[in-house]
């Protein structure tokens, strides 16, 4: 299936293992939680046991570096696309209150970020994303 559409998750390439999925997750879920039209159907095995439904399209997931990071976050806010941010400073916090306190404290240009994720057409993705290459 041809899709219009589809997902970025862009992640600091520099990070631990478990930080790299942890972060994936929790952007992903920004983008779930503001875009219901791209969540498909629950699944059904054939036991007839329900399981959750997920994205119903492509998610890409991009490594890059602090200023990349940066770059693509400024490109797809020019282009008025909502994104999912998450900076280095959440990793000490315990709390979604002190998530976005952390966030907060910081103007926009000073983030520490370590992954952003976004949903748009796909010739904008592809702008966002620019050159970056598939997480590692």
């Amino acid at each position: 299936m041809i899709h219009n559409t589809k997902i970025a998750v862009i992640i600091r390439s520099d990070l631990l293992g478990w930080q790299k999925v942890n972060v994936t997750a929790f952007l992903c879920s920004g983008v779930a939680a503001t875009n219901p039209e791209i969540i498909g159907d629950k699944y059904k095995d054939g036991s007839g046991t329900e399981y959750l439904p997920m994205f119903g399209q492509p998610v890409f997931v991009y490594g890059a570096d602090k200023d990349e990071l940066l770059r693509a976050l400024n490109r797809a806010l020019s282009r008025n696309v909502k994104v999912a941010v998450y900076t280095e400073d959440m990793f000490k916090t315990d709390n979604d209150v002190d998530n976005r306190a952390v966030v907060e404290a910081v103007k926009q240009d000073a983030l520490n970020l370590v992954g952003i994720a976004f949903y748009a057409d796909s010739k904008t993705v592809d702008k966002i994303k620019g050159d970056l290459k598939f997480l590692q």
